[in-house]
């Protein structure tokens, strides 16, 4: 199972083990787009219907799971084409039924932490780089972060990565329960596997049962905290600060933010 044409810059194929591997291929960073994510909804909606698969294995080609959005000079930043917006479009990421493991290697940055919270497990390399920016570029955090962070860390710490920016290494993520297990990184992707197919042994049924009822109320609330979300950005975007946050990290210094 794999169609380049519908899925984009995107490999899918179903394994003889019940996993499914979705690879985003756009090396080395990965940058977040809508091609991307209609690319990984399509996938997504196909391997629900796929009885092959039981558990889905996502995954980057080269050295970042996803630097974000590409805000160089020149850059595509891909966050809107054509009206239509990334953060939009990532309500139907969780609208899908089966478990999804993420093999995080390099950077998940911005919107590419977002994308490695749309999996229920981050199987990371302790190399690895997480970080929600957004402050640092002066604007607000997107891709669902104010719903899937503190489900994954704890309001407190979802608060001060949010807040401060910083970047934390995939040691520090495990050791806040972001990244559910560490490994090598010549061996990410075997680890990240092995948990699919540990879940993949479970009776097919009961797992989809189990996580609609643990997710509650979270494919709902996407879409309320998306609006919320992308008119905080937009307001953001208008503002010197914003304008300040590009430029000092196109120019790797420090920002000097003057809160207008």
């Amino acid at each position: 199972m794999a169609t380049a044409s519908r899925y984009g810059d995107l490999a899918v194929e179903v394994g003889d083990d019940h996993v499914a591997t979705i690879e985003i291929q756009q090396p080395p960073n990965n940058h977040i787009s809508v091609a991307i994510v209609d690319g990984l909804a399509a996938a997504l909606v196909d391997l629900d219907d796929d009885d092959r698969c039981r558990a889905i294995v996502l995954c980057s080609a080269g050295k970042h799971f996803c630097a974000g959005g590409d805000f160089s000079p020149g850059g595509a930043q891909s966050t809107a084409v054509g009206g239509r917006n990334v953060y939009d479009e990532a309500d139907r990421l969780f609208a899908t039924g089966k478990p999804i493991v993420a093999a995080v290697q390099g950077a998940a940055i911005g919107a590419g932490l977002g994308l490695s919270l749309v999996a229920d497990f981050r199987v990371a390399a302790p190399e690895a780089r997480f970080a929600a920016n957004f402050a640092r570029l002066g604007f607000h955090h997107g891709f669902v972060l104010t719903a899937t962070l503190p489900r994954a860390v704890g309001q407190q710490k979802a608060m001060e990565l949010l807040y401060t920016g910083r970047r934390i290494t995939g040691q520090e993520a495990f050791d806040i329960g972001l990244a559910d297990r560490l490994a090598p990184l010549a061996e990410l992707r075997t680890a990240a596997r092995e948990l699919a197919r540990e879940i993949a042994i479970s009776a097919p049924l009961a797992v989809t049962s189990i996580r609609r009822t643990l997710r509650g109320d979270m494919p709902e609330r996407v879409r309320s905290v998306i609006a919320r979300e992308r008119a905080e950005q937009n307001r953001l975007r208008a503002t010197e600060d914003w304008k300040e946050g590009v430029k000092a990290m196109s120019e790797r210094r420090l920002p000097d933010f003057q809160g207008r």
